[in-house]
Formats: C-alpha cells, sequence, structure tokens
C-alpha cells in the first residue's frame, strides 16, 4: 500500500496573506458596525469590537478595541458551541450576554456570532460584542452601581439562536424589546453586529476560497503558534523572578468606604510567567467583581503592552500566559454575584501588573491612569415622548513613564472607547455641556508628569434620573520612581450653590430636575520620576500652556517662572537656588 502523501507546509507568504486578510476583515467589519450603530455608544464611542474564532472557539483574529474582549469572545463562542454544536448549520446566528453562562464582561455587552461556511463546510464564527444603551434592569442603562446580584442587572440571555437560514427568529427580539427602556436603540445595534457578522462571512469564504479550505484552515493554527512563540520568546529574554504588587478600589458600590483589594503575584520562569490574583479580597457584594476570562485578558493586554502592541491577536496570546485565581474572590466570583461595574476592578489589575512586570522590564514601567468613569442619564425624550439612555465613558489624565508625560483628556489602559462629541450630546439628548475642560495640576508631578484629568459640566434640560460609574475619587492613581499622585475625580449636584450634594465614586437613580446642573471632574494620571529633576523647559512649557499653575511650578517643580510681556520666562538663578537647596 502506497503511504499517504504528508500534507505540504504551509509557506511564510500564505501565513502572510493570511494575516492580513484576516486583520482587514476584522477592520471592515469593525468599520461597518460603527457605521450602522444606532446608538451613540457604537457610533461615537465606539464600545465594541469584532473578531473571527474557528470551530472550536479560539480566536483567530481580532484588531483590538477593547482589550478585554480577547477573553470574552472565546467564553461566549463555546457557550454556543455548547449548547448548538452538533446543530450549526449555514444561516445561524446567536446571541449571549450572559457573564456566567457565557463570557461577556456585563449584561449589557451583547455578544452577536454567525456561523461562517465554505462549500458546505463548517470554518467557523464572526462575532462582535458591542454595549447595549438599555437592557431593563432598575435604573435607565442596566448598569445599577449599587446592584446586589446579577438579576439587578437587566436581561441576561444564554447562548439563544437568532436567525436560522437568514431568517430572524422574531420571538427574540420583541423578548429583548419588551425589556428595555430604548428597544429601538438596541435592536438597531443587535442587527448593526448581525449585518457585520454576514459581512465577515463573505469575506471569510472568499478568503479560503483564495487559499483553499487546508491551507486556510492551517494558516489559523499558524498564527496562533506564531504569536505564542513570539510572546514566549520575548519573555525567556526577561530575567527570572517574583514580585508583587497592588492597589485599591474605592469601594464596591454598596459597603461604601470599604476599599477593596486587587493583589497580583507575577512569576516568570524561563519563558513562562504566571499572573497570581489570589490575595485578592472575597468577592464583593457590589458590582465591583469580575470573571477569570476577564482577569486572563487583563494579563494578556499587559504582557502585549510590554511586548509589541503591533502582534497579531489571537488565541496564541492567551496560551502564553497562565493565571491563578481564587473561587470566590472578587477574581472569580460565584454566581449570581453582580459584575456589572467590572472595569474599575480591571483597571487595578492592570495598574497592579504594570507596576509588578515593571520590575521585570524597567524601561517600559509607567506610573497609574485615571482608571474609568461612564456617566448615565435616562429619561423621556421631551420631543418624541420616546425614553432615552445618555451613555457616555469619560476620561481622564493616563500614567507618566520614563522618557514621555502621560496623555491628558484620554482613556488609558483597556479602555479605548471614546469621549462622545459636545455636537452629539446636544443634539440627540436633553442637555447642555457648560463646561469640558482639562484641570491644571491634576496630572502627578514628576519628572515626567501624568496626564490631566478634565471636567465635564452638564445642565440637565428636562426631568431624568442619572447614574455613575467611577473610580479613583478617593484612592489617587500612584507615581512612580518618585513621582506624585494624580488628583483624584469628584461628581457633584448643583455644584457652588447651597443646594450642592457630592456623590460617591458608584451611585445608582440620583433624580435629576429640569435645571440641575451636575459636574463630573475626573482623575489625572500619576507620575514618573523626581518633579524636581524635570526639564525647566517643559516646566515652563507647562505653565504657558496652563497644565500647571506657577505656584506648582514653584513649590513642586523647583522651578521658578515669571512674567516676559504676554508669555513666561524661567528665572534661573532663582530655579538654581531652589533646586540647589
Amino acid at each position: 500500500m502506497t503511504p499517504a502523501t504528508p500534507p505540504r507546509p504551509i509557506s511564510a507568504v500564505d501565513i502572510e496573506v493570511a494575516r492580513a486578510s484576516l486583520s482587514g476583515i476584522v477592520r471592515e467589519m469593525q468599520n461597518s458596525l460603527f457605521r450602522t450603530g444606532y446608538s451613540t455608544i457604537i457610533r461615537e464611542s465606539q464600545d465594541a469590537s469584532c473578531a473571527l474564532i474557528d470551530t472550536a472557539g479560539d480566536v483567530i483574529a481580532q484588531h483590538v478595541v477593547l482589550p478585554l474582549h480577547l477573553g470574552a469572545f472565546p467564553a461566549c463562542c463555546r457557550a454556543i458551541i455548547a449548547a448548538y454544536g452538533g446543530d450549526i448549520r449555514e444561516g445561524d446566528a446567536f446571541l449571549i450576554n450572559h457573564p456566567y453562562d457565557g463570557g461577556s464582561p456585563h449584561a449589557p455587552d451583547m455578544a452577536v456570532l454567525t456561523a461562517a461556511f465554505h462549500e458546505g463546510r463548517h470554518i467557523g464564527f464572526c462575532a462582535s460584542i458591542a454595549h447595549k444603551s438599555d437592557i431593563g434592569g432598575p435604573v435607565p442603562g442596566s448598569c445599577s452601581g449599587s446592584a446586589r446580584e446579577t438579576y439587578n442587572e437587566g436581561l441576561h440571555l444564554p447562548a439563544v439562536r437568532y436567525q436560522r437560514d437568514f431568517r430572524p427568529y422574531g420571538d427574540v427580539e420583541r423578548i429583548i424589546a419588551a425589556n428595555s427602556r430604548t428597544p429601538e436603540l438596541v435592536l438597531g445595534d443587535i442587527r448593526g453586529q448581525l449585518g457585520a457578522g454576514r459581512l465577515g462571512e463573505k469575506r471569510l469564504a472568499e478568503l479560503a476560497t483564495k487559499m483553499g479550505i487546508e491551507k486556510f484552515e492551517a494558516a489559523g493554527r499558524d498564527l496562533m503558534a506564531s504569536s505564542e512563540a513570539k510572546i514566549r520568546g520575548a519573555i525567556s529574554e526577561w530575567a527570572d523572578g517574583r514580585y508583587e504588587a497592588e492597589r485599591f478600589i474605592d469601594d464596591d458600590g454598596v459597603e461604601l468606604g470599604k476599599p477593596v483589594r486587587v493583589h497580583v503575584v507575577v512569576e516568570k520562569r524561563g519563558d513562562r510567567i504566571l499572573f497570581d490574583f489570589t490575595g485578592s479580597a472575597d468577592q464583593t457584594k457590589g458590582p465591583a467583581n469580575i470573571r477569570p476570562p476577564l482577569v486572563h485578558a487583563a494579563a494578556a493586554f499587559c504582557v502585549i503592552s510590554l511586548i509589541d502592541p503591533h502582534i497579531s491577536i489571537n488565541a496564541g496570546v492567551l496560551r502564553a500566559i497562565d493565571i491563578k485565581v481564587r473561587r470566590a474572590s472578587i477574581c472569580d466570583p460565584v454566581f449570581p454575584a453582580p459584575v456589572n461595574t467590572y472595569n474599575p476592578t480591571i483597571h487595578a489589575v492592570v495598574d497592579g501588573a504594570f507596576e509588578a512586570l515593571g520590575s521585570l522590564v524597567p524601561s517600559r514601567a509607567r506610573a497609574d491612569g485615571c482608571s474609568s468613569r461612564s456617566i448615565i442619564i435616562g429619561g423621556r425624550s421631551t420631543t418624541s415622548g420616546k425614553g432615552y439612555v445618555q451613555y457616555e465613558i469619560v476620561g481622564g489624565g493616563a500614567g507618566g513613564r520614563s522618557g514621555r508625560d502621560g496623555m491628558s483628556g484620554t482613556n488609558v489602559n483597556q479602555s479605548n472607547a471614546k469621549i462622545a462629541p459636545i455636537e452629539i450630546i446636544e443634539s440627540e439628548f436633553p442637555t447642555r455641556v457648560k463646561r469640558f475642560e482639562l484641570i491644571p495640576d491634576s496630572g502627578g508631578s514628576g519628572a515626567y508628569r501624568g496626564g490631566l484629568g478634565i471636567v465635564r459640566e452638564y445642565e440637565n434640560l428636562a426631568e431624568a434620573r442619572f447614574s455613575i460609574r467611577s473610580a479613583k475619587h478617593v484612592i489617587p492613581a500612584q507615581g512612580l520612581a518618585g513621582g506624585g499622585t494624580g488628583r483624584v475625580g469628584d461628581i457633584r449636584i448643583n455644584p457652588d450653590t447651597p443646594a450642592e450634594k457630592q456623590l460617591p465614586t458608584r451611585y445608582a437613580d440620583y433624580p435629576l430636575k429640569t435645571g440641575d446642573v451636575f459636574r463630573l471632574e475626573t482623575p489625572g494620571g500619576g507620575g514618573w520620576g523626581d518633579p524636581a529633576k524635570r526639564d525647566p523647559a517643559l516646566v515652563l512649557a507647562d505653565v504657558a500652556e496652563g497644565y500647571i499653575t506657577p505656584a506648582a511650578a514653584t513649590e513642586t517643580y523647583k522651578v521658578v517662572v515669571e512674567r516676559d510681556g504676554a508669555g513666561w520666562k524661567v528665572d534661573e538663578a532663582a530655579t538654581s537656588a531652589r533646586r540647589s537647596a
């Protein structure tokens, strides 16, 4: 008997063709989703991402908009495979948003997956995860900062079939619509995700035809192996060691004033690296908990940031990194522990991991950023009478690092969503933005200072219900290598009036009256290095731009500036005297 001819190895050219093509398909899917999104959350903030997944549930391509979805996609897909694995055919589409049965970060992040086929053969899934404006629950926006269980967080869908033979199951849409304050937006966004998935199917089938199915499937395996090898190769060049760090979030939204600990030990041996979070706090009563798929993705984000931000993002990255979590802890809660305000906890995971990793790769060390926050206002439109939800993601200051200041007025770490433009907010919602500016002296001082936080002040033009999910209003962004902490955040209703009220970091369902004003001040990033060693020319530029005040230049940076006509100049003699003293 003639032995079977072994399969020809796939060439390096084929792999590069596959790499570029898969990346292009994902980007095209994302552009389609952002263009067709109904809500400002998707159209403007771009709180969504897309991926291509193989038939085993492994991500073969994801263009990183939201890095946490690298862990969420496979968990969602495997839940669908577990439920429908023997009955998936061309024209199928599925929905899932359950954080425990699947892997959604929280219930508003709904995943839509379509089954991709080539000549009758199932070759994978085209997937997207996108935040929904409202899926029910006790507060508009479905993100109650005081939720005590997932049942307080809106409608939860396990893996359900959304379409068969390209035809929708109307019952599913009716159930979703009946549980949302903004049904048109939610269904419109889901259909936009579906359209992006169908586009991905078409492009994936075209690529399989172009390459041949054997090469196509081999390329997916090789790309995952290549990413894993690249990560392991870089890790092997780092010195072995064991380092630990911890961060605290202000509170969990229920037990106010009680900081919550996130502790990480990073242990590196050879080409393996382990992130151990077993020392973190027990699961919280409030919605600060996070699920292990997100912890894994956050650790991967940190490693990618230190090695190569342009690496191909796929399941190979996760395979190169190990995590350890403790059951019933904040990093591995037991159902139905609430999870909807998970992002501040993830930022604590990332900041702590970066500090520990900074001992392994000192040249890439960086100070803490501003974490994340969102404001949610819900009510009835004064013109149409329909329900609306104004959901905004608002950034602050990034941490300084060796050789560079932190960016100002930006989202940081894994939060890549954009701040919605004032013109969009004022044209779509009954609100007026009165201030939107950087806060002087809010960045942590340092040889390289932290980025500045921002103030955003609104006048409410109709009765509404207000919620906030924020961080670092009590515990600031830490500096590094002698750098100062960033300024903490703040949220006040009717500031500078007798009716002024300060809200805690997380708050659910404050009743806003017509004419009420609320002001959000976001945290600044931590500084890096001794501020007395900052280049006086940089200090002078900061004063001229209004980033720091002349008083801070003198007291903190030991640089004396004085007026020079319409501008500023450094008093060299006085500066030298202060710095030498």
